[in-house]
């Protein structure tokens, strides 16, 4: 199944402990990035959340936000230390003295210093099980984001590719009409020269310079190559696993195929279709590029 890795997912779930909101963001990128905004009491989590992404997701750069909220049973009794409180002001008050300038510590400097305020330990065991629960929750519904722009994605090259197929159809119908016409334009100039070449050639001669032209600017192995690329393509599709590399380089071949194609031709039908099939290639190398 094709997935895109674009996609975005927002989960909140709550339990007598308290809530839990994730959000999660990933765009496209060559390998797996996770990158976390945790809380510090969450921190410990990060381990397990990374290895729950290595077992959903292969591909894309995966932003990981989570928020929480507890119970008010759950906030625990703040105290404060006042021995530190006037400690911390005794020092003030001499550092004034040797100084002579500056500015008093203010009530939120005196609140951040450690040791002026504690709470009693949390039991946080409940809400990092919830975290984790809803963590599936939210790597569900990334994944099934994925899933559904990755249909869309899948219809667009599909569609493509019968447009590619068709114009290769056509430039074989059209090739021995365009080696028609070839053989006519070079046989007039090359009777010009074999009038030069009287003495030293024969009409053979002729027949030799077509045979090479015929060879520099036959093109029927870029199109056998461009029908074995799209079918390649169309196969990949079917398959359940992360194919947004393979595709990236079969695109690579496709473009290739499509440049030799358009060095070959020698006349403007042929060119324009030349670079319709550029321009079709080039859709879907940019599509691909967003394929996990």
């Amino acid at each position: 199944m094709i997935r895109s890795m674009t996609a975005f997912a927002r989960v909140e779930e709550s339990n007598d402990a308290g809530s839990i909101t994730w959000e999660l963001r990933s765009v496209n990128h060559r390998y797996l990035e996770p990158g976390f905004k945790l809380p510090e009491d969450f921190r410990q989590l990060e381990p397990e959340i990374r290895k729950r992404l290595t077992q959903r997701l292969s591909r894309g750069k995966v932003d990981v936000g989570m928020r929480y909220k507890l119970e008010a049973k759950q906030q625990g009794e703040i105290t404060l230390n006042p021995d530190l409180v006037r400690k911390l002001r005794e020092v003030e008050q001499e550092v004034l003295n040797i100084v002579h300038e500056g500015s008093k510590l203010s009530v939120s400097d005196i609140l951040g210093w450690p040791g002026v305020i504690s709470d009693v330990e949390r039991d946080l065991g409940a809400l990092h099980a919830l975290a984790l629960s809803s963590l599936d929750s939210a790597l569900g519904q990334l994944q099934q984001s994925r899933e559904t722009e990755g249909k869309a994605l899948e219809e667009m090259i599909r569609q493509r590719c019968r447009q590619v197929t068709d114009i290769v159809a056509e430039l074989r119908r059209r090739r021995p009409e365009m080696m028609s016409s070839l053989r006519e334009k070079w046989e007039t100039a090359l009777d010009e020269k074999l009038e030069q070449w009287r003495d030293a050639a024969s009409e053979s001669r002729l027949e030799q310079e077509l045979v090479m032209l015929a060879q520099k600017l036959d093109v029927d192995e870029e199109l056998d190559r461009l029908d074995t690329h799209i079918a390649e393509v169309l196969n990949v599709l079917e398959r359940d696993e992360a194919v947004g590399r393979r595709l990236d380089f079969l695109m690579q071949e496709l473009n290739r195929e499509a440049n030799t194609l358009g060095s070959k031709s020698q006349d403007g039908e042929t060119t324009q279709l030349a670079v319709d099939l550029k321009v079709l290639i080039e859709q879907m190398r940019e599509q691909v590029q967003n394929i996990e």
